[in-house]
């Protein structure tokens, strides 16, 4: 790493104390990171400061590692003060025996001399702004290419797909997980050494400012939009605002920077000059202007798809296809000449897709033509598709000894739920969506909710659950959007006993808008609903719901088989849970009832959700 204490010192404008013997100035470092537990020999440790756990207190643990240099906002008798990891324990084995990072650890007496267990440190007024300072410097140091991504939906998988590509022909580095925000994004680049000639970089906000300072680190030579949908729409309101935070990523791109737009997209497709930069476009065949075309594409129902990439002559600019007469072409005859060879120049890639979808093949034309600015040849561009993995959490498909999982429980928004609700479609088998909240949506987050359970309801999804608060307004759509089954007034989703059992019971509209205090009326709903298989919420007792007990008279017993139980899944099966942990409950006491042995199982929702629980759960099923 090329990269001295000295330098660090003066990127973050802190104040240099040199201590302890073992290094000065003029010492290289090998890393920087901000867990004391990935510290290696001659790395650089940035104690933050959580809302748990504070780094601070793992400065001394840092240095027993190997460290060479702290970046900290407390001098070492204030940390000594609140009772460092290794203030009395100073030796590696000693730390090496320590409770893991983040635990609880107290009683550590200070010791007379509590810089003793420090080496070199730089104090700053504060190590996240430092962490992105030293992120910065040192980028400008690097001539590594910068591929940096970003949109509303699919920005990790178009980094896979432009990663694995690239990878053919060059040492990649790329982002690793979600590290895609502020804290995230400078430590992908600490993490670019000599051997790698480029860099893609997912870059995720949520607000206005953020992409501008993430850029500003960044610093990219080709820019990827992906898409502008609907997230994030309590800080920037509409897709307008989406649109004008997402290109502050021009902001710091490179004077000579190239960028790639998704043709398919009406926001970006608009846009025909940014800065001075004529933008490459690539799609799905929509538009004459899409240097890469993905067409033909033959699905392979949950294990990706077969297409063909039609790309432009490599270097030809848009102004110059323009004047050939592209515009007074249709873009499906121009497609169609491409395939037939007449169209000049003009080539065609036959590639396989491993992953589901046709947003994974718009994916793939992503990376061509990032690849084609990069001058990969039409054989490393289909192998790098090929060998592309799938990430956890997004459309990451998992076969278990009772079902297919489709594992989409990262993130969620409109466009990425609708997306995963269309693969589970392709299922051959029975199909259940799992749906959770989708998080800041705005004001306009009930309707957005609402059309998603219409959606659901419409592809012909035999079992949904919906999950959470917000979710409730999915369910109601989901029931009104099914023929033949009553609305969420009428109680659960038509099924007979418990639809009879409940008759007494005021639906989901009732209680949010025909009762005062809706919020108790709707707990108690709720609480009936998971009665009904089998488990009462813990909050909830038989008077909540009146006459509880005798209106649970009808339902079968748990043991009596799935086909007589009400809850055995049928076509057009919808209920609510408020919470993960109702529906975790429910399974755990009929799973077999609610989830039809050997089917597909979507589980989709706002990570904040925390459907990965979910998501175990089922893995970990004997």
């Amino acid at each position: 790493m090329d990269l001295t204490i000295q330098e660090i010192a003066r990127a973050c404008g802190g104040t240099l104390v040199v201590q302890g013997g073992k290094a000065d100035g003029d010492t290289r470092v090998s890393s920087v990171v901000i867990d004391s537990r990935l510290v290696e020999p001659q790395g650089v440790f940035i104690a933050t400061a959580g809302e748990r756990v504070d780094g601070h207190r793992f400065i001394p643990a840092a240095f027993a590692r190997g460290a060479v240099l702290a970046v900290t906002q407390k001098r070492p008798e204030e940390v000594a003060e609140a009772g460092g990891e290794g203030a009395s324990r100073p030796s590696g084995e000693a730390l090496e025996a320590a409770q893991p990072e983040g635990a609880s650890r107290t009683g550590a007496e200070a010791p007379a001399d509590p810089a003793g267990t420090w080496g070199c440190y730089v104090l700053v007024e504060d190590t996240l702004q430092a962490l992105k300072d030293i992120a910065e410097a040192y980028r400008k140091k690097l001539s590594v290419k910068v591929i940096g991504i970003t949109g509303s939906v699919g920005k990790t998988s178009t980094k896979e797909f432009i990663a694995a590509v690239l990878a053919e022909k060059y040492r990649v580095l790329k982002t690793e997980g979600n590290f895609n925000n502020e804290i995230g994004v400078p430590l992908t680049l600490l993490r670019i050494r000599g051997e790698h000639e480029l860099a893609v970089v997912e870059m995720g906000i949520s607000d206005f400012g953020e992409m501008h300072r993430l850029s500003k680190m960044a610093r990219p030579d080709v820019c990827v939009m992906t898409n502008i949908g609907q997230s994030h729409l309590n800080n920037l309101k509409d897709r307008d605002g989406i649109l004008r935070a997402k290109s502050e990523i021009f902001d710091y791109m490179a004077v000579d920077g190239e960028i790639c737009l998704n043709g398919e997209d009406d926001k970006l497709s608009a846009l025909r000059e940014i800065g001075g930069h004529k933008p490459h476009f690539f799609g799905l065949g929509s538009s004459p202007v899409q240097e890469v075309a993905a067409v033909d594409i033959r699905g392979k129902g949950l294990w990706g798809s077969d297409a063909t990439l039609v790309m432009a002559p490599a270097g030809t600019a848009r102004e110059d296809r323009e004047q050939d007469g592209m515009p007074d072409m249709d873009c499906a005859e121009i497609v169609a000449a491409a395939l037939e060879g007449d169209w000049p120049g003009y080539r065609r890639l036959a590639v396989h897709v491993p992953q589901p979808g046709r947003h994974m093949v718009l994916n793939a034309a992503a990376a061509a033509c990032v690849a084609g600015l990069f001058g990969l040849s039409d054989g490393q561009i289909a192998a790098g598709i090929g060998k592309v993995a799938s990430v956890s959490g997004r459309t990451n498909i998992i076969s278990t000894p009772h079902y297919t999982i489709i594992d989409d429980c990262y993130n969620a928004n409109p466009a990425s739920v609708k997306a995963a609700i269309d693969l589970l479609a392709m299922a051959d088998t029975r199909k259940v969506a799992i749906l959770g909240d989708m998080l800041n949506l705005g004001e306009n987050s009930h309707a957005y909710h609402a059309e998603i359970g219409s959606y659901a309801a419409e592809a012909g999804i035999d079992c949904i659950y919906c999950v959470g608060e917000e979710s409730r307004y999915m369910y109601e759509a989901a029931c009104g959007g099914l023929s033949g089954v009553p609305g969420p007034e009428a109680g659960l989703s038509g099924m007979p006993d418990a639809e009879a059992g409940l008759s007494a019971a005021p639906g989901p509209k009732a209680g949010l808008s025909g009762v005062p205090d809706g919020e108790v009326r709707l707990s108690g709903v709720s609480c009936a609903e998971e009665r009904l298989s089998g488990v009462l919420c813990p909050e909830a007792s038989a008077s909540d719901v009146p006459n509880l007990e005798a209106s649970l008279s009808g339902v079968p017993n748990p043991e009596a088989t799935a086909s007589a139980h009400p809850l055995a899944p049928s076509p057009r099966h919808v209920l609510h849970y408020p919470d993960r942990n109702a529906l975790l409950r429910a399974l755990a006491a009929e799973r077999e009832e609610l989830l039809p042995e050997g089917g597909t199982i979507l589980i989709k929702a706002s990570h904040d959700c925390g459907f990965a629980d979910i998501l175990a759960y089922l893995q970990e099923l004997d």
